[in-house]
Formats: structure tokens, C-alpha cells, sequence
């Protein structure tokens, strides 16, 4: 019988051997192949994770408000209040208190109202001070204090300053500081107030995205303003004491000044001082209403009260 040539190599069980370990080592390679892409969404939720966050506008100066009815002065009382000196003393330690306003957040606004009549004149004092707080991140808390101020000085009418005219005469662009093409105030000015005023003529819409007042705080004129005729500033334009912005008092501020007509033979005039300091806006509301033969309340007097209390309450703040 002849016998087979011996060829060297793995038979039998150890050629099995070999075919299971190299198809252990092919999956294990796919697996590995697999596994290796795997980590592409990790990857990318890293890459979003290393974005710059967007800036954060910085807060206003004030966190709280002070109390408003203990904020003023018994010898500044009795100045603006000179009808409470007659009263009997329990009367009159009443009017000096002054009555607070009703409000829901004291951190967020307050207000005190003081009052004393006398048979021929009757003189009302009112404080409204809000702190303003901005809930878009991209926008200060005084840049919101800033846009509500503009608003109440354009419901007053009195327009917001314009910018200077430079040496050619006219005014400048705020982006490049070169003269305005057009002729007319850059519109930067009045930024904060929402589209500038056009020929002086005040504008009367409120900025986008302004927060409304919040509920239960004192909004607007205080109650128990005259319903009568009005007219602003009336016999004080020539004197100077005309409504105005002022420049001595806060960041920003602003006087207005209106005598009015209540029934067939009162007259009223009703002074008051806004000024904002960071994003706090302090309203002084001062009234005297005269009846009968009495002449018609001095504005010149007036205004001289308001402004000084208002610069107590600047002070105040400064604390």
C-alpha cells in the first residue's frame, strides 16, 4: 500500500483551534470599530459646553428702599406744611406722620402722603419712590430705571435735551463722533426713550419691552389732583421758573409746574420734582390750592420747597 508524503502544517483539532482564535480576534476588531464612534455626541455636547455665555448686564445700586413718611424732616414738615401748626396737637402730630401708600413689595416701591387745610389755603405733599429692576439679562437695571424716568418727563411735555451742535453747526453721530448728514439730532439721545422726538414735539410711546408698573403700587398723578383747567406752568415762563430739566439734582431730573382752576374760585398749583439716581426714581409731588379772595399759589415758593426736599432725598441716597 502506498503511503501518503507527509506535508508539514495543523491538522485535526489543532487546525480548529486556529479557526476559532482568528474568528474571536475579527469580532473582537469590529466591536472595537464599533465602540470607537461612539463618543460623537459626547464630543459635540463638549464643544457647546466651551461657548462663551453671553454677558450679564450688571445690577442697579440699590437692593432696598428706605420709609418713606420717616424720611422727611418735622422742620421740613412744617415748612411745606404751615396750615398744621394751627391744628390741635393731636391733629397735628397725625399730619406730620403722614399716611403711607398701599404697596405689596416695600423693596420695590413706596410712597407717603402728608396734608393739612386750613379754611383759605390747603397744601399736600406726596413722595412716590420706585427701584426699577430689569428682567432681560442683556439690559441694566439703570437702563430700565432710565427708560421709565424718560417716559414720565415726555407725559410731563418737556422734551429730552438734544445733542450739542458741534463747530460745523451741526449735530454728530454718537457711533463715529462725525457731523449728523441728515441735520437732525443723532437718534442716540433719546436711545433709551424708544424713537426720538422729531421738531421738539415730546413722543408719546413707551419704549419695547418695558415691564409693566407692578400690581397694587401707586401709578401716576396721587390721588386728589385737580380735575379743573390746567395750564403748565403758567406766568412762569418768563421768569424762568418754567417746567425744565434740571442738571443739579441725581443722574437725571426734571421739574414740572402746573396751575390749575378747581370749581368757580379755587386755583391750585401743583409743582413736582423727578429725578432718578441709578434705578431709583424719586417723585416729590407738592400742591397748595388757595380759595375765595386769596391770591394764586407762588410758583416761585413752591418750586423752592420741592426742589429742596428733593435734594435731602438725593442725599439720602447717598448714604
Amino acid at each position: 500500500m502506498q503511503r501518503k508524503r507527509y506535508a508539514p502544517g495543523r491538522t485535526g483539532s489543532a487546525a480548529r483551534t486556529a479557526v476559532v482564535l482568528a474568528l474571536g480576534l475579527g469580532l473582537g476588531a469590529g466591536l472595537t470599530a464599533c465602540s470607537a464612534g461612539a463618543p460623537a455626541d459626547d464630543i459635540a455636547v463638549d464643544a457647546k459646553a466651551g461657548q462663551a455665555a453671553a454677558p450679564v448686564a450688571p445690577p442697579g445700586r440699590y437692593r432696598t428702599l428706605f420709609e418713606p413718611c420717616g424720611a422727611v424732616p418735622q422742620a421740613t414738615l412744617k415748612d411745606l406744611l404751615p396750615g398744621a401748626a394751627a391744628l390741635p396737637d393731636a391733629e397735628r402730630d397725625k399730619a406730620y406722620r403722614g399716611v403711607a401708600a398701599v404697596t405689596y413689595d416695600t423693596d420695590r416701591r413706596v410712597g407717603c402722603t402728608w396734608r393739612a387745610d386750613t379754611p383759605d389755603t390747603s397744601h399736600r405733599l406726596s413722595l412716590d419712590i420706585e427701584r426699577v429692576v430689569s428682567y432681560d439679562a442683556a439690559v441694566s437695571d439703570d437702563d430700565r430705571a432710565q427708560e421709565v424716568y424718560v417716559r414720565k418727563q415726555l407725559a410731563a411735555g418737556i422734551p429730552l435735551p438734544t445733542v450739542p451742535p458741534t463747530a460745523t453747526g451741526g449735530p454728530t453721530d454718537p457711533a463715529t463722533g462725525a457731523p449728523s448728514a441728515t441735520g437732525k439730532p443723532a437718534e442716540g439721545v433719546s436711545a433709551l426713550a424708544g424713537k426720538a422726538p422729531s421738531a421738539g414735539t415730546p413722543a408719546t410711546s413707551a419704549p419695547a419691552g418695558t415691564p409693566a408698573t407692578p400690581t397694587g403700587t401707586p401709578t401716576g398723578t396721587p390721588s386728589g389732583a385737580p380735575t379743573g383747567s390746567t395750564t403748565p406752568g403758567a406766568g412762569s415762563a418768563a421768569t424762568g421758573l418754567e417746567p425744565r430739566v434740571l442738571d443739579d439734582l441725581g443722574d437725571v431730573a426734571y421739574l414740572d409746574d402746573v396751575l390749575s382752576t378747581v370749581g368757580a374760585n379755587s386755583r391750585e398749583r401743583a409743582v413736582s420734582v423727578v429725578f432718578r439716581t441709578s434705578n431709583v426714581i424719586v417723585t416729590v409731588w407738592y400742591r397748595e390750592q388757595t380759595t375765595g379772595s386769596a391770591e394764586a399759589p407762588d410758583s416761585a415758593e413752591l418750586q423752592g420747597k420741592a426742589r429742596n426736599l428733593a435734594r435731602q432725598l438725593a442725599e439720602r441716597l447717598e448714604e
